[in-house]
C-alpha cells in the first residue's frame, strides 16, 4: 500500500487518466538497474527516483570530474573527485527517501554482470563505450531482462528498448540485431575529442526514463524494434524500424574488449609505450635537448592551455605525418596521457619510433611544474 506521504508525493500521477494507485504500486515494487552514472543517467536517475521506482541500482566506478559538470547535472562542484555512484545515491535519497537505492562502486564486468542484473527487473544502459554496451546487451539476453538503451554524440541522441517481452512471450530484437559489428575503435571519438552538447544528455536521458516507466506500467508504445533518433539542432525526432535476426545466438559472456577490437588502438603490452614524466620533460627543456613535442589535443584545448609544441589533433595524426620529425625523439602529449598513448600506437604502426608518452599529460604539468596552467 501507499503511505499518506506517498499519496501526497505522487498525487499528480494519481490525477492522470489511466494511472491509479495500482499503477503507482507497480512502480514501487519495481527494481531498475542503471549502468553508468554520467550524463544520460543524471536525468534518468532523477526521474526514476522522483517517479517512485521502489529500488534503483547504480553501478559506476568513476569519480566526478570538473569536465563532467557541463552535462552531468546530478553532481555539483563540491562533488569533484568523489565516487559518482555514492554521490548519486545521496542525491537521490534526498530527493525521495521513500525508495531504496543501492550503489556499486565498481565496473560492470563479465564476472559480475549476471549476478547483479538478475537482482533487477529492467536494465537501463547509460554507458558511453561499446564493450560495456555489448556486455549489457548479452547479459540482459541471458537473463531475460529488457535493456533500455540510450546514447549521445555531439548534437544527436538515440533511444531504443532491446530484448523487451512481446505479447506472445518472445523477446524483441536486441542490440546485436541493430549493431551486429562494433565500429573500429579509431572511428569512435569520445566526449573529450568529439564533444557533446550538455543539454542533449538531459533530453535523451529523460526520453530513456520515459521508456523505463512505460515498461514498468505495461503501457503501449514502447520503443521495441524501433530506434528513436533525436537531432538537437534541427530540432527533429525520427523513428526507424529494425528487425530481430533469427541467427543471433548469445550463449555466454565473452571478452568484450577483444570483441570490440580495442587491441587495435591499445598495445597488448603497454610497456611497449615509453613514458616520460613531466619532470623529465622539464629537464629535457632545460638541457636544450633536441626533441619534438607533439600535442594531439583538439584545437580549443590547445588554445585554452598549452606548453608549446607541434599541434596535431589525434584525428589528423595519420594524415599529418609530414609534420612529424622521424629523426628526433618525440614526446606526445594530451590532457591526461590516454589519447596520446593511442596516438603513439598509430604512429608506431605508421613506422615511426623513438616516441615517448607524457605521463599525466598537461594536467600533470599544471599540477607539478607550472601552476599557472589551468586544469580542465
Amino acid at each position: 500500500m501507499l503511505s499518506k506521504t506517498e499519496y501526497q508525493r505522487y498525487s499528480r500521477h494519481l490525477n492522470l487518466p489511466d494511472f491509479d494507485v495500482d499503477s503507482q504500486l507497480l512502480l514501487k515494487k519495481s527494481r531498475v538497474l542503471v549502468v553508468g552514472a554520467g550524463g544520460l543517467s543524471s536525468p534518468l536517475l532523477l526521474y526514476l527516483a522522483a517517479a517512485g521506482v521502489g529500488t534503483i541500482g547504480i553501478i559506476d566506478n568513476d569519480q566526478v570530474d570538473l569536465t563532467n559538470l557541463q552535462r552531468q547535472v546530478l553532481y555539483s562542484t563540491s562533488d569533484i573527485n568523489f565516487s559518482k555512484a555514492e554521490i548519486a545515491k545521496k542525491k537521490l535519497a534526498a530527493l525521495n527517501p521513500e525508495i531504496n537505492i543501492k550503489f556499486y562502486n565498481e565496473a560492470l564486468t563479465t564476472a559480475n554482470a549476471l549476478s547483479i542484473i538478475n537482482e533487477y527487473d529492467i536494465v537501463a544502459d547509460g554507458t558511453d563505450n561499446f564493450p560495456t554496451r555489448y556486455l549489457v546487451n548479452d547479459a540482459c539476453v541471458l537473463s531475460n531482462k529488457a535493456n533500455v538503451y540510450a546514447s549521445i554524440y555531439r548534437y544527436e541522441g538515440q533511444v531504443s528498448v532491446f530484448n523487451a517481452k512481446m505479447s506472445d512471450g518472445s523477446r524483441s530484437a536486441n542490440y546485436r540485431d541493430l549493431y551486429p559489428i562494433p565500429p573500429a575503435p579509431d572511428k569512435i571519438p569520445d566526449c573529450a575529442t568529439g564533444g557533446v552538447l550538455g543539454v542533449l544528455a538531459g533530453t535523451v536521458g529523460t526520453l530513456q526514463a520515459n521508456e523505463v516507466i512505460k515498461i514498468l506500467l505495461n503501457k503501449d508504445g514502447v520503443l521495441k524494434n524501433r530506434l528513436l533518433i533525436y537531432d538537437a539542432i534541427e530540432p527533429s525526432m525520427r523513428v526507424i524500424h529494425y528487425r530481430k535476426k533469427q541467427e543471433t545466438n548469445i550463449t555466454t559472456l565473452i571478452d568484450y574488449e577483444h570483441f570490440c577490437g580495442h587491441n587495435r588502438t591499445k598495445l597488448k603490452d603497454m610497456s611497449a609505450i615509453n613514458e616520460i614524466s613531466v619532470h623529465e620533460l622539464q629537464s629535457w627543456k632545460n638541457e636544450g635537448k633536441d626533441f619534438q613535442l607533439i600535442d594531439i589535443r583538439e584545437g580549443h584545448e590547445y588554445e585554452f592551455a598549452n606548453i608549446g609544441g607541434e599541434h596535431i589533433p589525434l584525428g589528423e595524426i595519420l594524415s599529418s605525418l609530414d609534420k612529424v620529425n622521424y629523426t628526433k625523439p618525440k614526446v606526445v602529449m594530451c590532457r591526461s596521457g590516454q589519447r596520446s598513448a593511442a596516438a603513439i600506437n598509430a604512429l608506431q604502426q605508421a613506422g615511426c619510433d623513438n616516441l615517448f608518452n607524457l605521463k599525466g599529460g598537461i594536467l600533470a604539468w599544471g599540477k607539478e611544474i607550472d601552476p599557472s596552467i589551468p586544469q580542465y
